[in-house]
C-alpha cells in the first residue's frame, strides 16, 4: 500500500471541493499532539532518560500522578481529539457514519461541527502558545519562576521539539474550521439555488 492509500484508509474519502492544502493542514493538525504523547510514554512509562535525574539523590517525581495508564490514556485521548480535525475535510465530517445509531447516513449540521471545533481552536490557541512560551523562558503558566522541566542539552531539544508543535494545534484547527464553514455554506447555497432556477424555468416555459 502507498502512503496515500494508507492515509485514505485512515481518514476516509475527502469531501467534494476540499483543496489539497486543507487536507494536508488536517493531517498536520492531527499530528501536532503525537510527539508530546510519545515523549510522555517514553519518558514516564518506559523510563527512558528524557528527563534528568535529580542531583540530591531523591527519586524524580512521577508525572501525572504516577499512573502509567493515565499517561497512555491522556496521550490517546489527545490524539483522538486532534484527529477530529480530519473530519473537517472528510465525508464523515459532513455525513454521519452509518454505524452511529440513529444518525448514520444523515447530514451533519454545520454548527454541530463548527461550534465544538471553534471552541477547541480557541482553547488550544490560548493555551499552548502561551504555555510553551512561558516554559521556554523559565516560567510557569501563572508567571512564577519555574525551577525547570528537568531537561538540558539534548534532552531540552527533544522536549521542546515534542511539545512546541502543540502551539500549532489551535491555529491550524481554526483555519480548518473557517474553511469548513464557508465551504459547507457555499455548497448549501448552491444546492438551494438549483431548485429556484428550475422553478423559474418551468414558470417561463
Amino acid at each position: 500500500m502507498t502512503a496515500r492509500s494508507i492515509l485514505a484508509t485512515l481518514h476516509g474519502r475527502t469531501a467534494v471541493g476540499v483543496p489539497r492544502w486543507a487536507v494536508w493542514a488536517a493531517y498536520a493538525t492531527s499530528l501536532t499532539v503525537l510527539p508530546a504523547g510519545l515523549w510522555r510514554i517514553l519518558g514516564v512509562d518506559l523510563r527512558i532518560p528524557l528527563m534528568e535525574a535529580p542531583t540530591d539523590g531523591h527519586r524524580a517525581p512521577a508525572w501525572f500522578g504516577g499512573e502509567w495508564w493515565y499517561v497512555i490514556a491522556l496521550s490517546l485521548v489527545s490524539e483522538a481529539l486532534a484527529f477530529l480535525a480530519v473530519g473537517l475535510v472528510s465525508e464523515w465530517g459532513e455525513v454521519w457514519p452509518r454505524w452511529i445509531p440513529g444518525l448514520g447516513g444523515r447530514r451533519v449540521p454545520i454548527l454541530a461541527a463548527v461550534i465544538p471545533a471553534g471552541l477547541g481552536a480557541t482553547f488550544n490557541t490560548l493555551l499552548w502558545p502561551y504555555s510553551m512560551t512561558m516554559i521556554s523562558i523559565g516560567r510557569r503558566v501563572d508567571g512564577a519562576t519555574n525551577p525547570g522541566v528537568g531537561v538540558h542539552g539534548w534532552r531540552a531539544v527533544v522536549f521542546y521539539g515534542a511539545y512546541w508543535p502543540l502551539a500549532a494545534w489551535g491555529p491550524l484547527l481554526g483555519i480548518l474550521t473557517v474553511h469548513y464553514y464557508r465551504r459547507r455554506r457555499a455548497a448549501e447555497s448552491a444546492g438551494a439555488a438549483v431548485p429556484r432556477k428550475v422553478g423559474a424555468a418551468l414558470n417561463t416555459a
